[in-house]
Parts: structure tokens; sequence; C-alpha cells
């Protein structure tokens, strides 16, 4: 079969087809790749077949070209995950070739997609890198799905409440600049260089101002102390990033900005929630998401090596000994750093 190569952000009513397909995710839609591209550069190149005026397959890649990483296709960066959109009537190996060919035109050094066991399917099919992934079932509605949370975090959220923790659901300009205030506090405690503001600020124009996400904001005092990011689409939502002020970490903050947005999402009738992903050794992490009812699952990353034509072990790391160097650094230079580095990474 021959899939058509198609920039979404010149595709008039891309969105309105991705409608036409439930596999189809906010990862999928002229929103992000707007993202990706005016904060990063990056060229979009989506391999797709539509049929009868409905989406049929699509794998959407992201041409990465590095002076440091070098020349990739991602599919996509900086996104949990992207799950290609496969029609079962057209063999997995055929699409990827066709990817294939492309990359050796483009001069793509490796493919790398992210969540794509529909291309590589059957038992002992090897990954680059296997992450946890946690889904929140909606459709019971927001009572039962209150009464599934973990003891324990049903106590957090009603502690949160008593000791007068607020928290709205916004989509101003203010709320995505506290939560970039309070993203570089937590990416410094882990020793990370926060991302870019003009990533933020581009989250919002293309975004958040559209109605497909929002900043669930925990103040305590009038003070913002923890806020998530929210996106949506097609009836699923994804907890896309969360921070905070440690010091306040006593009242609970991180399960009431949870806690709304989960509400929300009930009340407007969506299908699920996605958590995105976790490393699988973060176990304090996978026991917070399992804790709200969500199912654990696993997403495995894929990384073709064009020249040797195999799957290359690796995913996209973040621990190692500069963890311990950037969290000592000042935030002036945290700062500049994720601004320089980031495009690089994908």
């Amino acid at each position: 079969m021959d899939l058509a190569r198609v920039n979404p952000l010149d595709h008039p009513g891309w969105d309105d087809l991705l409608l036409t397909n439930r596999q189809s995710s906010f990862f999928h839609t002229t929103h992000w790749a707007r993202v990706l591209r005016d904060s990063y550069g990056y060229t979009p190149v989506y391999f797709v077949r539509i049929d009868d005026g409905k989406l049929e397959t699509l794998i959407p890649v992201m041409d990465v070209r590095s002076a440091i990483t070098g020349k990739r296709g991602v599919s996509l960066p900086f996104t949990d995950y992207s799950s290609p959109v496969v029609n079962g009537r057209f063999a997995p190996e055929s699409l990827l070739d066709e990817v294939k060919e492309h990359a050796a035109t483009a001069g793509w050094e490796s493919i790398e997609i992210r969540g794509g066991e529909s291309l590589f399917p059957g038992p002992g099919a090897p990954s680059s890198a296997i992450f946890a992934g946690h889904k929140l079932a909606l459709h019971p509605g927001v009572e039962a799905v209150f009464r599934n949370i973990g003891r324990g975090m049903r106590s957090s959220i009603k502690k949160g409440m008593r000791e007068g923790v607020e928290v709205s659901l916004c989509n101003t300009t203010e709320s995505v600049d506290a939560f970039f205030r309070l993203n570089c506090l937590t990416r410094k405690s882990h020793g990370l260089p926060p991302q870019p503001r003009k990533f933020f600020r581009n989250i919002h124009e293309s975004v958040i101002s559209k109605n497909l996400g929002f900043v669930s904001l925990a103040s305590y005092g009038g003070r913002p102390i923890a806020a998530a990011m929210f996106f949506h689409f097609n009836g699923k939502g994804i907890y896309k990033y969360g921070a905070s002020d440690r010091a306040y970490q006593e009242h609970r903050p991180n399960n009431l900005t949870m806690w709304e947005a989960i509400r929300w999402y009930c009340d407007n009738e969506f299908r699920e929630l996605c958590f995105g992903r976790s490393d699988i050794e973060n176990k304090g992490l996978i026991q917070f998401k399992n804790s709200w009812g969500a199912e654990q699952g696993t997403i495995p990353y894929y990384r073709y090596d064009t020249r040797r034509k195999i799957i290359v072990a690796g995913g996209p790391g973040v621990t190692g000994f500069h963890n311990r160097i950037f969290r000592n650094l000042p935030m002036p230079v945290l700062k500049g750093i994720g601004t320089i580095l980031y495009r690089h990474l994908g």
C-alpha cells in the first residue's frame, strides 16, 4: 500500500479527520504538532492513509535535525506515547517499510516509535525500552471513580480540603506562568533543567487557549503551591505535567490537582484519563498512579537503526551522574541549559 506523506499543519480539516477514528489522541492533532514545530523547529512528516473521508492509518513523525543527536525521525518528540493508528487490513511490516524508505531518502539515522506495538506485533518482539503506562476509565461516573480510589489517596484528598487548599482549573497565561515557576523548582529537585518558557507559552497559545487543555492550580493562602497540566481530545484526557513546591507537600496539593481534573473529565463525559509514562524503576510514581484506580500497562519504545537495520536498546534516559550536577546549579543557569539543550533531545 502507499501511504501519503502529510504535514497536518497544511492539511485542511486535519483535526476533524482524526475524529473519524477512535484510536486517535490529542498527540496526533495539529495543536501538538504546532507546539513542537514552533518550540523546537521540527518538521512534521505524517504517514497517512485516508479512505472514503475516514482516517485508516496514521504514523506521526517529526523530522528532527540536530548537530548533537543527528538526523532522526521521531514519533513523537516530548510525547509519552504516540501510538500509530493502524487498520488491521494492512500488514504492519508493509507500513513500517514505507517509513524506512522515506528515512533513507531523508537521511535519518534512526526511527523512533513511542508506543508502537501495533507496528511491531507478535510475542517476543524486541523493544528498545519499556515504560509503565496507566489509564483510568471514567465512564462509571465520578462517585464510582472516587470509591475505587485507594483509601490512603482518598484520605489525602480530604486532608488537603480540610487544610484549606483551593484548586482552580485555569486557561489563563497567569496560570501557565505559575505552572512554569513550580516546574522549575520540581525539575531542579530532580536534577534536570526545566523546559524552555517558550515551550509552555506555545502550549498556552496552541492548546490551552483553544480549550484543549487546562492547568489544575492548587493554592494555599493565596499562593500557588502545585499545578498539573492536562490535555484532551476525542473523549480522552491526558495528564502531561505535574509540579509543586515541596515546602507545602504536607498539605497534599498534588492529590487535589489530580482529583479536581478527574472530576471535571467525569462531569464532561470523557471516556478515560491517561497518566502518561513512568520509569519501571520509579516504584513511588507507579504506586501514586495505581492508587487512583488506574489500570497499569506497558508502553514499549522502539528505536530502529536505519544503517544497521536493527532495533537497538535504549530509551530517553533522565537519570545519571548529570542529575547531581544539575541539582546544584543556580536556577538561571539551569534555565539557560534547558533553552539550549531540549531541541536536541526530542
